[in-house]
C-alpha cells in the first residue's frame, strides 16, 4: 500500500522522514535493522539469530507489502538511515474487516525522540481513512516504554496471555493485549 512521505522534526531538532520502504534501496538495510533491533531489546518477538532475512527475501517481502491492499509499512529515516519501522495490517475477512493490527520497532538510539508517536499518528490516520473501527497490538509484559507510548496514543489494556513468551534465560512473560477504538 502506498502512502505519502512526510517530514517532521525530531525532539533533538534533526529532520526525519516517514515514508514507505523502497524494496530495492531498503531491503539490505531493513534486513540488518530487523536483526539489530531484535538484539537490542528483550521486548521484540524474535531473537537476532532468528532474523535470517537476506536482502533478496526482504525485497520480496517489501514488494508483497507494497502490492497488498491490506498492509501498510512505513520506515522512519534519520540522517540517511532507517531509524525504525511500523506495520499496519488490515484484516480482510468481512467479520473482522473493521480491525487492524499494528507493530512498531525502533533502534534504541532513536528512542525518546518522537518517532514512535509520529509513526502511530500515521498508522491511526491511515486506519481511519480506511474506515477501521479499532486497532490492536500486543506487547511483552515489562516493556514499560512501549506501554507508555501505547497508552499515550489511546490504547487500552484488554487482556493478558499468561506465559506466552519464553526469554532466553528461561523466564516466562505474559503477552499484553491492547485496543484503540477509532
Amino acid at each position: 500500500m502506498l502512502y505519502p512521505a512526510t517530514s517532521f522534526p525530531l525532539k533533538d531538532g534533526r529532520p526525519a522522514l516517514i515514508r514507505v520502504p523502497d524494496p530495492v534501496k531498503d531491503a539490505a538495510p531493513l534486513a540488518q535493522y530487523l536483526k539489530d533491533v531484535a538484539g537490542e531489546s528483550p521486548f521484540v518477538l524474535a531473537y537476532p539469530e532468528e532474523r535470517n532475512f537476506t536482502p533478496e527475501k526482504e525485497e520480496a517481502f517489501l514488494r508483497a507489502v507494497l502490492d497488498s491492499p491490506n498492509d501498510l509499512m512505513l520506515v522512519c529515516e534519520v540522517d540517511g538511515r532507517i531509524a525504525g519501522n511500523c506495520h499496519l495490517t488490515f484484516f480482510g475477512a468481512k467479520k473482522i474487516a473493521h480491525r487492524g493490527d499494528v507493530a512498531i520497532a525502533l533502534y534504541k538510539e532513536f528512542w525518546g525522540l518522537g518517532i514512535g508517536t509520529a509513526m502511530f499518528q500515521h498508522m491511526i490516520a491511515a486506519a481511519k481513512e480506511r474506515g477501521i473501527m479499532q486497532l490492536e497490538l500486543e506487547y511483552i509484559d515489562g516493556n514499560d516504554r512501549g506501554k507508555a507510548l501505547y497508552e499515550k496514543m489511546g490504547f487500552k489494556h484488554t487482556g493478558r496471555h499468561p506465559n506466552a513468551i519464553r526469554q532466553q534465560d528461561g523466564s516466562l512473560c505474559d503477552l499484553i493485549m491492547m485496543v484503540k477504538e477509532l
